[in-house]
């Protein structure tokens, strides 16, 4: 590589040579003309924006003399993933013995969700937590953080020192919980009012109100939270609906006069643009016009709906009723930082209800599709002039069985598909954050 280089005016340019796919459009509604992929492609950035994409042969003659050019010629470049739903502090029991959702929260949850409140702590795991992601080519979130201020503030920090797009909120919990995690309706309030203030649209971070789910609030807690979104109509909510049974028949006791656990949210005024819901899973058509009708998303987490034997998202009804569908890993509930394996799990989960899922709408989910359900996309989400510039380089040899069965494809299609059935972290060759590398693969020992 050279070294970045400075342009007239003090610009920089960076210009990147590899295979290059990314989406313009859902390819439920484009088909084909969804995509853009160039087999010798170039994306050029401007000071962390794209500026140009397209066949390398059409573009590398007009390049500044001093662009700095770096070549991944036989990887594959795509928009860094979004992940729609994931709690930073479950980072340490990912993988845990046993359980359905409640008793999830009960035995794993809410013991390690208590060490938060130490700033130290906090911040090692947030370290940790962005890391993988990167490592997984992950460059945008909307994450979970706890009750704690601090924990809100650690993963801010973190993700700020690594100028990456992230989205996050304190938890707000003031009833059926244990006492060492209860806040009040008040104080949730005032917390996530200052935190707003400190950190909302402080360089890429943007803050989300979040009320843990209906179970865990008041009717005034969640009246408050409808409060601080009226207060401060750009910040998001993040919550989560209908992931359980066992779960939607409690939200029908604790609140009566419902007609359905997403109405519960719909009462407060929860349910508009930058609203984003994880799972989803039992849910009415009436619920899925109400989500479309006022903007608000899907988080479809399949690997926790699987491991926490949840139930099986309805990707078609969702579609049907043009509701916004982002993917979301949702660890530590969710079994893989990697959105390969997240997207293998989207694909047998709707294989399990008669639907298919092809390689192209997934990795639109991961990417475009995603940050539209965030309302991002005039910013992330693909390489349109203007975009900021996160990606990930992805090496498909990467393993010797990956590399055996690349070489028995013939199309993109199939190619993408085997990425997304075979592929994992040691796929991602490299992570860039606005054009600048975040991660690259350490390089395999000598023997």
């Amino acid at each position: 590589m050279s070294a970045q280089s400075k342009q007239q005016g003090g610009e920089r340019i960076r210009a990147f040579r590899a295979s290059i796919l990314h989406f313009v459009d859902d390819p439920d509604d484009l088909g084909e003309g969804a995509h853009q992929y160039f087999e010798d492609g170039l994306l050029v950035l401007r000071d962390g924006r794209v500026a140009e994409l397209g066949e390398a042969g059409a573009l590398l003659a007009r390049l500044p003399p001093d662009a700095a050019m770096i070549d991944y010629t036989g990887k594959l470049i795509l928009p860094g993933f979004i992940d729609t739903h994931i709690h930073y502090p479950q980072t340490d029991i990912i993988a845990s013995y046993g359980e359905q959702l409640l008793e999830w929260l009960e035995r794993y949850t809410f013991p390690t969700e208590r060490r938060f409140a130490d700033p130290l702590h906090a911040r090692a795991v947030a370290d940790f937590f962005l890391e993988e992601l990167l490592r997984n080519g992950t460059t945008t979130a909307l994450v979970f953080a706890t009750v704690h201020k601090e924990s809100v503030d650690a993963i801010f920090e973190a993700a700020a020192a690594r100028g990456m797009c992230l989205l996050a909120g304190k938890v707000m919990m003031d009833r059926n919980c244990p006492d060492f995690l209860r806040d009040t309706a008040e104080s949730s309030y005032d917390d996530s009012k200052a935190l707003i203030e400190k950190w909302h649209h402080r360089g890429r971070l943007r803050y989300a109100v979040t009320p843990r789910f209906a179970p865990t609030s008041t009717e005034r807690q969640l009246e408050l939270a409808g409060k601080l979104l009226d207060e401060h109509p750009d910040v998001y909510l993040q919550s989560h609906v209908a992931e359980n049974k066992g779960e939607v028949a409690w939200v029908a006791e604790l609140y009566p006069w419902s007609r359905s656990y997403l109405d519960v949210y719909d009462r407060f005024g929860l349910l508009r643009q930058r609203a984003v819901y994880a799972h989803c899973i039992h849910l009415d058509e009436r619920d899925r016009e109400r989500m479309a009708g006022t903007g608000t998303a899907m988080s479809f987490c399949p690997t926790s709906n699987l491991f926490l034997g949840s139930g099986l998202f309805d990707l078609s009804g969702a579609r049907d009723k043009k509701v916004r569908v982002g993917i979301g890993t949702d660890v530590g509930g969710g079994t893989s930082f990697s959105m390969f394996r997240t997207l293998d799990e989207a694909y047998k989960v709707l294989q399990l209800s008669g639907q298919k899922l092809s390689a192209f709408k997934a990795f639109y989910l991961a990417t475009l599709g995603s940050a539209r359900a965030l309302y991002l996309d005039g910013e992330i989400g693909n390489f349109a002039p203007g975009k900021e510039g996160d990606f990930v380089v992805l090496d498909p040899g990467a393993t010797p069985l990956l590399a055996r069965r690349m070489e028995n494809t013939a199309t993109v299609a199939e190619r993408l598909f085997v990425l997304m059935m075979l592929a994992d972290d040691r796929s991602v060759y490299a992570t860039h954050i606005m054009g600048q590398p975040a991660y690259i693969r350490p390089a395999a020992p000598i023997a």
